[in-house]
């Protein structure tokens, strides 16, 4: 039987990456995130992609959504729980309440409510079970300067981890995190180039396809295994020892 996953921010960076990866592959892939235009870039020529606009802070929609993909699939195996933002690169005293209030509801709220969705389909599915992979990062263990909003949501995905892992273990639902560090993504293309121009020396990266390499392997498992936590970076990057 064709397995499923859905990906969340599926339009850009490291979900997108892990989409067309899996739509390659032959899975019914469903492709989640707000820009639908480029959502359909990502499916166009595929029968086994499925379009899914949404803005994951929507509660209503991703219930709409997530109902959607479970039927054109037929089952829903894996979701991988990727999308989120930044935020501010600031000290605390600087960040308004205003993006606090938008990292915590993309990072955090947007996250919950997809695991939320995701967990409560695969255990009314027959046979019950299927797996969340959690998007977190290497600030879900050490932050780096200036990243508070996105260091304290993904150290709560790492606490959503661990309670999924332990409720899921009745419905056969696994629950694992993979934390990335420095992917080549359009993001980080971005960040380098502003860095650049203040002087300030390109960092060590990865190719993106070797973080879609780490999802992959975690999604193949059978749901009697599972890798808990990953962690895969650039390997001279900053974080055993970053303070």
């Amino acid at each position: 039987m064709t397995k499923s996953i859905l990906v969340t921010g599926a339009s850009s960076g490291i979900g997108r990456a892990v989409a067309e990866h899996f739509l390659a592959q032959g899975w019914v892939v469903g492709l989640l995130a707000r820009r639908e235009e480029e959502l359909e870039k990502v499916a166009r020529g595929r029968d086994n992609a499925v379009v899914l606009p949404a803005d994951v802070t929507d509660a209503r929609a991703i219930h709409l959504k997530f109902g959607t993909f479970a039927r054109s699939a037929g089952r829903f195996d894996v979701l991988f729980n990727n999308a989120g933002l930044f935020g501010p690169a600031a000290p605390i005293d600087e960040v308004s309440l205003d993006d606090w209030d938008q990292v915590l509801r993309v990072n955090l709220h947007g996250m919950f409510v997809c695991a939320r969705e995701a967990f409560g389909l695969m255990r009314a599915q027959s046979p019950m079970g299927g797996r969340i992979i959690n998007n977190g990062s290497i600030s879900a263990h050490v932050p780096r300067e200036n990243s508070v909003c996105y260091t304290t949501t993904k150290h709560a995905i790492t606490g959503l981890t661990k309670s999924l892992s332990l409720d899921g273990r009745e419905y056969n639902i696994a629950c694992g995190q993979i934390d990335i560090g420095n992917a080549r993504t359009d993001l980080l293309e971005g960040i380098i180039e502003t860095n650049r121009a203040k002087g300030i020396a390109e960092p060590a990266t990865m190719d993106v396809a070797e973080a879609v390499k780490s999802v992959a392997l975690m999604a193949d498992l059978p749901l009697n295994a599972n890798v808990q936590f990953m962690t895969v970076m650039a390997t001279k990057m900053p974080y055993i020892g970053r303070g």
